[in-house]
């Protein structure tokens, strides 16, 4: 129904203000008596042998929903309605922030793919927080980033205070210093302020009553030589694992007219990349540490892909929007028939 009805209705207006008024949609549609209830009749797959234990924390299932789609933490209940295991908000800054000039969201149906040059647009975390502490038993991710004006000399400062504000209210962490819309946030992926950051986060976790497990968000555009120095960053700093892949600057094999645009492309065309990212990470660390494997899964076959080539969970988001909830129930189902 969603991809014969729905899709092609959403899919005539602009995606942005469809993101918004999808949200609102099922935000008002989720208040209705057994409404709640029904979506979870339809999509949820409720069974022990989905459930898993990763950096210490227990997952429902294996299949989230990636950052990006619900930045504020604004949704997150509704969403996990709708059979996710677990749910990732952000990218969070320290400061509310407009993001870049629209337009900036682009679909690419030829080739069931999305260019986004959002820019960390946010409430912020403290209204982020707010909307957190009315959390009940959804397992949260929070993916957080440093402010666009913020200079890379005092970036660490941001991801600090992101840090503090979310201890309390999310599940684990996410470093993303791999989004491509933020001006200079990949120089962040070096090897040396990037061990910089992730140690002074991981020293500041030792403080706490109880240490949240942190993970690193790369792109998938790393070379093999930066993605070894990946695997040493992580084994030295000891995180608690690695998100394989953000978005991609790559335009390869592209057909659709919006190809040119600038910003990060996820979605289909990403599949084949950010499986060999994960398979390359997981072979030469001979698995050392759990990888939560996105980019471009369209179909269950896609996600048991990831999950052979080292992923112990993956999210989807570019294939939520086109394949619909759905996707969630098919790629759970299939998870169980290859057990």
């Amino acid at each position: 129904m969603y991809k014969l009805l729905i899709r092609p209705i959403l899919f005539w207006f602009d995606p942005e203000k469809v993101h918004y008024f999808t949200f609102s949609l099922i935000r008002t549609l989720s208040k209705i008596p057994g409404i709640s209830s029904l979506f979870k009749f339809l999509y949820v797959v409720e069974d022990k042998r989905l459930e898993t234990e990763v950096f210490g924390l227990k997952f429902k299932n294996r299949v989230g929903l990636a950052a990006g789609f619900d930045k504020d933490a604004s949704l997150y209940k509704e969403l996990s309605d709708f059979g996710f295991g677990f749910i990732e908000i952000g990218t969070l800054t320290p400061k509310g922030q407009e993001g870049n000039p629209k337009k900036r969201l682009f679909r690419l149906k030829e080739d069931n793919a999305i260019i986004n040059r959002m820019g960390f647009n946010n409430i912020g975390v403290l209204k982020a927080v707010e909307k957190l502490k009315k959390n009940k038993g959804v397992l949260i991710g929070g993916n957080i980033g440093k402010n666009k004006l913020t200079p890379n000399e005092n970036a660490v400062d941001d991801y600090v205070i992101c840090f503090d504000a979310l201890y309390d209210y999310v599940d684990y962490f996410v470093v993303n210093v791999s989004s491509p819309n933020t001006p200079n946030l990949r120089e962040l992926q070096e090897k040396d302020p990037l061990k910089l950051l992730l140690q002074t986060l991981q020293t500041l976790n030792l403080t706490k009553p109880k240490q949240k497990p942190i993970l690193l968000k790369i792109a998938p555009d790393l070379t093999d030589t930066q993605l070894l120095d990946i695997i040493d960053i992580v084994m030295e700093t000891k995180i608690a694992g690695v998100i394989a892949t953000n978005t991609t600057l790559s335009r390869e094999g592209l057909q659709s007219e919006n190809k040119e645009k600038i910003g990060g492309m996820s979605g289909k065309p990403l599949g084949k990349r950010a499986t060999e990212v994960i398979r390359f990470l997981s072979e030469k660390s001979n698995k050392a540490f759990p990888i939560i494997g996105v980019g471009g899964i369209h179909s269950p076959e896609d996600a048991i892909e990831k999950l052979e080539a080292g992923a112990s969970l993956i999210q989807i988001y570019t294939g939520f929007i086109y394949e619909g909830p759905v996707l969630i129930k098919n790629i759970n189902e299939a998870i169980l028939k290859n057990l």
